[in-house]
């Protein structure tokens, strides 16, 4: 059956009639509650966008309206019906929140209330937030009791002055300071969603257990083919999700951060090519935007609490969007992947459950793996956990041309960096090259290990850095050293907004200028060597001299007068030395 609940609109005066019908045969049925209303007046709400309206399979199913009293001091979910032969489907529950969410929205400063003797209508008005209050804290003005006079109990309204009924009258007071802080049933939530265990988890948990609005999406950084991305949507919609988007981030994400790791030769620890945490910022930026631009009041991811990744969701959202509030399930209630598991089977949720073995991150820079093996200090990491296997075994040439830093063409194919990219990743992959498992430290203090594959990444580096040696001078490539060490470290630690970062990108850039070269690499099985490079920039081509060989450029006493003034320095050290050494003897 399909439900779809929405604001009325003026081409839905035609069911004012037959709605009037079924609110008096309600109304009669049960014995109290307002038996009659007037078409016009139901229309003049449809037509003000003041009343939501239900179908269920195409057929009008409810319909509930508001109004409002003093001054719009107050504003009440009044007249909700659901026809009989749609009730116990939950309809009643849907209508309630968006007539809620209706009334916040027109009226955001209104305090929003109901009167009520259906002990169902008061049980959902408590999960949104409502609470008991005598008659005395409702409106007060003739226009709101006199709607009361087509009730069967209006005599015990009089005979009580107005202080008690049969109804019982719930209030939702706003309270400016606390709102933004607070969560309802049926508020917008966007979730990071990558179809992995963790946010399958988060998804039903934030529908099933709070009953939130939950819009999924998911930032393509590389790391999904269009059937990965199409089977990730089918996942989130049979979850529950109200909406699935993907975002393609692949070529802002090589402008902005993975050219510069290129261009520092950035491994983290000499090791690990910050696969994860150089596109998770990335990833979390285009969420909050997006989060921003559907109106969700809420962002969630699935991060755990003893990651990195949950300070770059945190950091960013905090900084993008500071508004809006940040849900994390998985490290909030502190549950265990067997958990999630659990609780996704006992939910009805079908998941490949080996596959859910290992933690997979998998992006244009590379791949990380986490399992039981990367929390201890000694396993190595087996063979088929590894998502790409060793399909050559006999060496290759492979020739890789740089354009003032950039990759520009793969065995002398033209094309732009990210395809290149892509391209020597499924050459190199299938000789299991790239390979490794990383330790390090987190932002949190604690030691991490990580599993990894990223054969173009680390190639590429390797392959950049050795032109770089040939091109570039000393003290460039020294001061490079120091600010790329600082780049990869400050990116790998959540703080690629600090504008230190804009100004370390642009010294990098401007060390680019003239490397432009090819690099010769031989593949083999699990590794690969770095032949050399040819560049009309080599320094080596210099005709000053040949190391080792013959120079033109100085003779042989210029090198005995440099030598000598080079030593003066240390000379003088040790000439004093002798000298303590000398009067300590003497004593």
């Amino acid at each position: 059956m399909k439900i779809k609940v929405r604001v009325s609109h003026d081409e839905d005066t035609k069911y004012a009639s037959l709605i009037c019908q079924k609110i008096q045969e309600s109304a009669k049925s049960r014995g109290t509650g307002i038996a009659k209303k007037d078409p016009e007046y139901i229309k003049s709400k449809m037509i003000s966008g003041n009343s939501v309206i239900a179908f269920c399979d195409g057929e009008i199913a409810g319909f509930s309206y508001l109004e409002v009293f003093q001054n719009e001091e107050f504003v009440v979910n009044s007249g909700l019906i659901v026809f009989p032969e749609f009730r116990k489907k939950g309809l009643a529950r849907i209508i309630k929140v968006e007539i809620f969410q209706l009334s916040r929205k027109k009226f955001p400063n209104s305090k929003i209330f109901s009167i009520t003797t259906s002990h169902s209508v008061i049980k959902m008005n408590t999960k949104l937030g409502f609470k008991p209050v005598t008659f005395s804290e409702l409106p007060q003005s003739e226009e709101f009791w006199k709607g009361c006079k087509s009730c069967a109990n209006f005599d015990i309204l009089t005979r009580n002055q107005r202080k008690m009924c049969l109804c019982t009258g719930l209030l939702y007071k706003k309270n400016p300071s606390m709102d933004h802080h607070n969560l309802i049933h049926g508020d917008k939530i966007v979730l990071a969603y990558s179809g992995g265990l963790d946010t399958s988890y988060c998804l039903k948990y934030l529908i099933q257990e709070k009953g939130y609005e939950v819009h999924t999406v998911i930032v393509n950084t590389g790391g999904f083919q269009k059937e990965e991305l199409k089977k990730i949507e089918e996942i989130a919609f049979n979850i529950g999700s109200k909406s699935h988007r993907t975002i393609d981030a692949i070529e802002e994400y090589y402008q902005n951060c993975i050219k510069y790791l290129i261009f520092g030769n950035i491994l983290k620890n000499n090791t690990y090519p910050l696969s994860v945490s150089s596109e998770r910022i990335f990833q979390a930026i285009k969420i909050a935007q997006y989060a921003t631009f559907i109106h969700a009041k809420a962002i969630a991811h699935g991060s755990t609490g003893a990651g990195n990744d949950q300070i770059r969701f945190d950091i960013a959202f905090q900084i993008i969007c500071p508004e809006k509030i940040t849900l994390s399930p998985i490290r909030d209630r502190k549950i265990s992947r067997k958990e999630e598991i659990e609780y996704l089977r006992n939910s009805g949720v079908s998941i490949c459950w080996e596959k859910v073995k290992y933690s997979i991150n998998k992006g244009i820079w590379g791949t990380s793996i986490g399992g039981k093996e990367t929390l201890t200090s000694s396993h190595d990491f087996p063979e088929e956990a590894y998502p790409t296997k060793l399909k050559r075994k006999k060496s290759e040439h492979l020739e890789l041309k740089f354009e003032k830093g950039e990759l520009v063409s793969v065995n002398k194919e033209k094309g732009k960096a990210i395809k290149n990219i892509i391209k020597l990743e499924k050459i190199a992959s299938e000789f299991a090259i790239g390979r490794g498992i990383h330790i390090g430290d987190t932002i949190l203090g604690i030691k991490g290990r990580v599993a990894f594959e990223a054969s173009a990444a680390i190639i590429i580096i390797k392959a950049h850095h050795l032109l770089e040696k040939h091109i570039l001078t000393k003290w460039q490539l020294y001061w490079k050293e120091q600010l790329s060490n600082w780049y990869g470290m400050l990116l790998h630690e959540a703080q690629y907004l600090d504008p230190v970062m804009r100004d370390i990108e642009m010294f990098l850039s401007s060390t680019q200028k003239r490397l432009t070269g090819t690099v010769d690499i031989i593949l083999s099985p699990y590794k690969f060597h770095l032949v050399g490079i040819k560049s009309e920039f080599d320094l080596m081509k210099s005709n000053m001299a040949q190391y080792g060989e013959m120079n033109y450029a100085w003779t042989a006493e210029d090198v005995k007068g440099f030598t000598k003034i080079l030593s003066n320095q240390m000379k003088m050290y040790h000439n004093l030395n002798k000298k303590e050494e000398k009067e300590k003897k003497n004593d």
